[in-house]
This record gives C-alpha cells, sequence and structure tokens, in this order.
C-alpha cells in the first residue's frame, strides 16, 4: 500500500509543480478573478458542501468524538458564508509578490533587489476545521504557491467538498486547477509520502495536535514550520480593573473554547485574588467551566474548583476547562508562564504602563497582548485577511501565517558589463 501511495502522493507534486510555475508567474489581477471565482464556487456549491459536512459530524458523533471538536468540525450557514467572504478578503489585500523589500547601489554599479517571490510547492497536513482548506488554499493562491493539502479523517468529505469548489474557481479563471490540491485518502501512510516528497514540496505546515506535528517533523525531509499546542495564559495584575479582567477572561476561555488561542490558564495576583476569583469563578461556572485550582485557589473558591495537578499546567484542554493558579508578583506569573506556557499567546489585565511593558518584554511567546483577549492572535483580526496558522518557530515565521509569510525572496542584480576583479 505504501508504494502505491508514494507513487499517487508523487504524482500530485508532479502536477502541483507545473501548476506552481504558472501560478508564480500570474499577474495580481489574474489572482484576484480566481479568488473572486473561488467564493463564489463556494457559495454555488452550498448544499453540497453542507451535505459532505453533516456525514462528517454524524460519523464524529456516532464515534464518539469530543463537543470541542464536533464543534472545529462543524460546517453551518453562517460558517459557510465566512469562509467565501474570507476568500474575497484575501482579493483585497495587497498583494506582496514582486514587492521590493530592499534596494541598494555598489561602488561599482551594481543594482542589487530584494525582492519577494513564491516559496514554491507548500504541503499543509492538518485537522479538523474544513474552513482551514479553502484560508490556506487562498492564501497561496495570492502568493503564487501550489499547494497539496492533507485534511483530517474526520473531516474527509467536507474536505473533498471544498477543494473540489476552489479548483473550479481557479478554473473558471484559467488558472492551473492542480495549485490546489487534496490528498484523496485517509490513509495515515500519505502523511509519510508527502513529508518525503522533497523533490516536488518546497515547505511543509502541519497544524493539529501535538502528535502530529511530532510525527511530521520527525519525517519531513524539507523545511517544516511548526504549530504547536497553545497553552495561553491570563496574567490579572494587582492593577487591573477587575470588570475588564473579567470580561477578557470569559471571552478568552468560553467564547469558542475549541480553537488554539483560547486561555488555557489563568494567573491572578494575590493582592486581588480573594476579591476577584470568587465572582469570576461563578460567572465561568455559569457557562459550564470546569475550574481546576491551586491550594490558594481552592481555598478562595471552596466547592467552585477541584484541585489542579501538575500535568494541569501544561494541557493543552480545548474544551470548558481553566487552570488557575494565584501568582506573588508579576515576576512569578513571567516565570509560570516560561516554565508551562507554549510561546503561543499570553495576556496581561493592568492598568500600569510600567507592569505592562515588563510583560510585554519578558514574555516569550509569538503573541503577547495587553488588556485584551488572548482570542485576538488570528489572521482575520490581525488584517491578514486569513491565516493557515499561528505558528510557534521563531524561524522562517513566528505568530499568525498570513500573506507575507508565505513568500521567501531572491536577489536581482542589474549591471552594466562588470566583472570581478
Amino acid at each position: 500500500m505504501m508504494t502505491f501511495l508514494q507513487g499517487d502522493v508523487e504524482r500530485l507534486g508532479q502536477r502541483a509543480r507545473e501548476a506552481g510555475r504558472v501560478w508564480a508567474q500570474a499577474s495580481t489581477q489574474q489572482k484576484n478573478a480566481a479568488l473572486l471565482a473561488m467564493a463564489g464556487a463556494i457559495e454555488e456549491r452550498a448544499e453540497e458542501i453542507l451535505a459532505a459536512n453533516r456525514a462528517d459530524v454524524e460519523a464524529a458523533r456516532l464515534a464518539g468524538a469530543a463537543v470541542a471538536v464536533i464543534d472545529r468540525l462543524r460546517v453551518d450557514d453562517r460558517r459557510l458564508q465566512a469562509m467565501a467572504d474570507g476568500i474575497r478578503n484575501v482579493a483585497l489585500l495587497h498583494d506582496p509578490v514582486g514587492e521590493i523589500i530592499k534596494e541598494w547601489t555598489r561602488p561599482n554599479g551594481l543594482r542589487i533587489s530584494k525582492v519577494r517571490v513564491p516559496i514554491g510547492v507548500i504541503g499543509f497536513i492538518y485537522e479538523s476545521r474544513p474552513n482551514v482548506t479553502s484560508d490556506a488554499a487562498a492564501l497561496c493562491l495570492k502568493t503564487g504557491n501550489a499547494i497539496i493539502l492533507r485534511g483530517g479523517s474526520e473531516a474527509f468529505h467536507s474536505n473533498m467538498a471544498i477543494a473540489q469548489a476552489l479548483r473550479r474557481g481557479c478554473e473558471s479563471a484559467d488558472l492551473p486547477v492542480d495549485g490546489v490540491q487534496l490528498v484523496p485518502t485517509t490513509d495515515r501512510a500519505a502523511v509519510q509520502a508527502l513529508a518525503e516528497l522533497d523533490r516536488y514540496v518546497d515547505l511543509l505546515i502541519p497544524r493539529g495536535g501535538r502528535s502530529l506535528i511530532e510525527r511530521v517533523t520527525a519525517l519531513a525531509r524539507m523545511p517544516v514550520i511548526k504549530h504547536f499546542d497553545g497553552i495561553c495564559h491570563v496574567y490579572v495584575d494587582r492593577d487591573a480593573d477587575p470588570q475588564m479582567a473579567q470580561e477578557i477572561v470569559l471571552n478568552a476561555k468560553v467564547q469558542r473554547p475549541g480553537v488554539c488561542n483560547a486561555v488555557e490558564t489563568l494567573l491572578v495576583h494575590e493582592a486581588v485574588a480573594p476579591t476577584f476569583l470568587p465572582r469570576c469563578a461563578q460567572a465561568l461556572a455559569e457557562r459550564h467551566v470546569e475550574l481546576r485550582g491551586d491550594p490558594a485557589t481552592c481555598r478562595i473558591l471552596g466547592a467552585l474548583a477541584r484541585p489542579a495537578h501538575e500535568e494541569d499546567w501544561r494541557i493543552e484542554y480545548l474544551d470548558l476547562i481553566l487552570s488557575i493558579r494565584v501568582v506573588s508578583d508579576l515576576e512569578a506569573a513571567i516565570r509560570h508562564i516560561e516554565e508551562y506556557g507554549s510561546h503561543h499567546t499570553d495576556t496581561v489585565v493592568t492598568d500600569n504602563e510600567q507592569t505592562a511593558d515588563r510583560f510585554l518584554r519578558a514574555v516569550d511567546s509569538a503573541v503577547v497582548l495587553w488588556n485584551a483577549s488572548t482570542r485576538f492572535n488570528d489572521g482575520g483580526e490581525f488584517g491578514f485577511g486569513a491565516e493557515v496558522g499561528i505558528s510557534t518557530d521563531r524561524l522562517h515565521a513566528r505568530g499568525p501565517m498570513g500573506l507575507e509569510e508565505l513568500t521567501t525572496y531572491k536577489y536581482l542584480v542589474r549591471g552594466s558589463g562588470q566583472v570581478r576583479e
């Protein structure tokens, strides 16, 4: 079976490389026309996509999938329209391809330009969320990159229906449809086959659980940009506005608990914990959030919290569960985040500008916020139109990956006959 898959995936790579050469040279107008056609095709095929998604959701439910998994998987009319609107938003964004990053002239007259160009062929391996299929394809088209998608088995029918709509959009805009391809199998061996396809795939982006990312990283023969756990924190300082802090905590935990930028640990300064925690905990409990606290938290909250264990500080719950720790000061909060965090997203709530500045400088995460919900670590919220994920790496991209992060650069050198002495 593996031999068959290797050959099958290699053919996807060959077609992606050929299509990618055309996509890389397409004008902004051509790419935008294709994006608008993609959005239209999503809307035209709405019933087909929703029917495929209902089949996936029902299968997940029968398999006993967690509520958070089903929430990430589900596509309704609103989410489908958001997919189409997201593609249109990408069409409105500035095209970074061909942008001159820097240019200069040497003493010998050589003119050198550093110019943004597509990366090439992107392999994208992801789980659960079907909207990622359209987001990733739209961003890759805008940046002239071909993409090979390998979604999770739980969303297979949804992803196939969405990918077909996207390909139809490309076709109607006279761009090669093989710039968007979905690996047409749920066989796990396809992940290894794609990870070994360095002849055709220039960059691999895994997005999902830790086990998937670690497996892809171990197998990959090409560069990998990782999107690891979102163990996100909110630190409520002694100088925080309690009402603001509560609203931020509730939004960060409850608005959509099954996503990577939802808060998983709440840290509260000991000076305000006795007054802040009871009210905030009651509001969380009313929204069915299970609370797990350190001894100080449990003393304050009593029956509202159960004792937290060491592993609770390292868990990405992706569910209505929140761990809480009372800390002695700002430095203790920073130490906790450094010890247990995943360098994803962390927030400080305080009216003290010096405290905020210290937190913003000291916390080593991809996105660090002051007086704002962790849920704002998102490509759309940053004005990127969409994202292929939130990188927790330091190279070549960090945080929400939008258009610029899907480009590399090359140097163009213009001379007038110069030779080196």
